[in-house]
């Protein structure tokens, strides 16, 4: 059994997935978004594949803590997703989490076209990490 990371954006979802020890977060791919049937369908497939328990989505709040519409969407999203697959689904505060997959692809020297592929899923690694740290404390 393993826990499925989401970053969900407007045009991409990031996925990854966790070890069956939920230790290791591991970045699977970005979804290029479709619809929402159609993204949900091959997170379902993905969830299946992976016998996960349990979704992480990163919640964008706002820096000052408010909810806005980036942040409502996830929610939405996660709603709908939640009632079609019925794991519990967990929205996990990742306010900074594009901005540090950011500086850490930079540091790593990797080319700003080549940033913007990979963006989505780190952030969905680091999404899920951080709560699989906080949850094996």
């Amino acid at each position: 059994m393993s826990i499925i990371g989401l970053d969900v954006g407007e045009r991409r979802i990031g996925i990854s997935v966790s070890d069956p020890e939920k230790k290791v977060a591991t970045g699977l791919r970005a979804l290029e978004r479709r619809s929402i049937e159609e993204d949900i369908k091959t997170i379902e497939g993905i969830i299946r594949n992976y016998q996960a328990e349990e979704i992480v989505l990163g919640y964008p709040k706002n820096m000052d803590g408010s909810i806005g519409d980036a942040a409502k969407k996830v929610l939405s999203f996660g709603e709908e997703l939640k009632s079609l697959v019925n794991l519990e689904t967990i929205f996990w505060d990742e306010r900074v989490t594009t901005l540090e997959a950011e500086k850490v692809l930079i540091k790593g020297d990797v080319r700003r076209k080549k940033r913007k592929k990979v963006i989505d899923t780190l952030s969905a690694i680091l999404i899920l990490q951080n709560y699989l740290d906080y949850k094996n404390t």
